[in-house]
């Protein structure tokens, strides 16, 4: 089930993160110094963090169909070899991501929490790189799977997973909360973290699918949120029309649901690629808050 935005937007979209950057550029170019200074900052990178090739992963990647009325499973591959770990991180990625990136983001996040906290990071590999209508389509599409699976954890293995949903990830992470919202699995996830979440920043509110569900399953969800992020700042705004919780917080904050908190990392985060990178981003923060 899929939240209403004010995208304004059919889902077939024909916008790639590339148009996005040549639109956006066209924009601030006439804005001069000021102007070219945020169009380099759409083009920022992740560092250069490779997961090993054994690492494990959740992954949904050729399995789901928006357009089918049947649920697909996720899958999980390499060596889940953490028998030790007392909980673990599911890092659910954003836009125009593909499976190696996707892991090589884990093993980033991972690497900035060692001197923090051990615990290993495993991601949730979804097919987004695609177009951002579609991309969209298919971030709805993947919150069962990831609901499926977080409750086939709880059941199977009941050791306490913190999800982080980055980006575009933002939108599979709260869609998955309203699955297990419906079902009553509040049991399946100790925490959420979302950050620089691509949603609208009044998707989250306390009358909404997504501030219901958070209201319901009774867990903390944090907003980490960058007034400097000029990927949601631009890109998103230009692509939707409105304004992202990743970058604003919540539009109105008298209307936050129990369990949700907003902080503001504008000033650890330089930019939408450094939220989990080791010694730039917020991680330290993130951690001082889960339960």
């Amino acid at each position: 089930m899929s939240i209403t935005d004010s995208s304004g937007e059919s889902g077939r979209s024909r916008l790639t993160r590339r148009r996005l950057l040549i639109g956006a550029g066209g924009i601030v170019g006439g804005l001069g110094a000021g102007g070219l200074y945020v169009a380099s900052e759409l083009q920022g990178d992740f560092g250069n963090y490779t997961a090993a090739d054994s690492a494990p992963a959740v992954t949904t990647r050729g399995r789901v169909d928006p357009e089918s009325e049947e649920t697909a499973s996720a899958e999980v591959d390499g060596e889940w070899a953490f028998e030790e770990a007392d909980d673990l991180f599911l890092f659910v990625h954003g836009f125009e991501t593909d499976d190696t990136t996707a892991r090589d983001q884990a093993a980033a996040m991972e690497t900035g929490l060692e001197s923090l906290r051990l615990t290993p990071v495993v991601p949730f590999s979804w097919d987004s790189d695609l177009e951002w209508g579609p991309a969209k389509e298919m971030a709805d599409a993947n919150a069962e799977p990831l609901a499926d699976w977080l409750v086939d954890w709880a059941d199977s293995d009941g050791r306490p997973v913190h999800v982080v949903g980055y980006s575009l990830g933002a939108r599979v992470t709260c869609g998955a909360l309203f699955a297990l919202a419906m079902r009553g699995r509040g049991d399946a996830v100790a925490s959420v973290s979302l950050l620089g979440g691509a949603i609208p920043n009044d998707s989250v509110g306390r009358d909404t699918q997504y501030g219901e569900a958070i209201h319901t399953l009774d867990i903390p969800v944090t907003n980490f949120h960058n007034a400097d992020d000029r990927v949601l700042g631009w890109i998103y705004r230009l692509s939707d029309r409105t304004q992202a919780v990743g970058q604003t917080g919540l539009a109105d904050s008298a209307d936050a649901p129990e369990g949700y908190e907003d902080v503001n990392v504008t000033e650890q985060v330089p930019d939408h690629y450094s939220y989990f990178q080791p010694e730039e981003g917020c991680l330290p923060r993130v951690v001082d808050r889960l339960p």
